[in-house]
């Protein structure tokens, strides 16, 4: 198994959690962005800067990820992709995508897309604390314990 994060907008909170455990239990991690990102020294955990452009790293993520690897993302529509291929997908807010839930997320998002488009809508996802950090870290704890060797 193989940890693959979205960081272009993981939180670093997520990202410390992340590196954390991949020490710990000796997994391979990778963050992929379009900009450079600061890695602590490790042989488990790197770095793979990508050109800048729509959905670049995202799709590095989809040609790179094996199935029974695990994503990290908030992008809804590269997680469905993920999920279709087998990887195990979770949010920064420790929610688990499937094949059971992702394709339902995928129509709550684009529904709020456009309703905010059309100004029937504001706003986003609350502001990432606390709570959201400690749902993070034990669905990454629950994950690992179930699926790495």
């Amino acid at each position: 198994m193989k940890i693959w994060i979205d960081a272009d907008a993981a939180p670093n909170a997520v990202k410390e959690i992340v590196f954390r455990a991949a020490e710990r239990r000796g997994i391979e991690t990778i963050l992929v962005a379009n900009q450079a990102i600061r890695t602590p020294p490790s042989r488990h955990i790197r770095a793979v800067q990508v050109a800048g452009g729509f959905d670049v790293a995202d799709d590095y993520i989809v040609q790179h990820a094996a199935a029974g690897d695990l994503a990290i993302t908030a992008d809804i529509p590269l997680a469905a992709e993920l999920v279709e291929r087998d990887v195990h997908v979770l949010n920064p807010r420790g929610e688990s995508y499937t094949r059971d839930n992702v394709r339902q997320r995928l129509v709550m998002r684009d529904l709020m897309e456009e309703l905010r488009g059309s100004g029937l809508a504001q706003g986003g996802p609350s502001a990432y604390g606390t709570k959201e950090k400690q749902a993070f870290a034990n669905a990454l704890d629950r994950l690992l314990t179930r699926n790495a060797p």
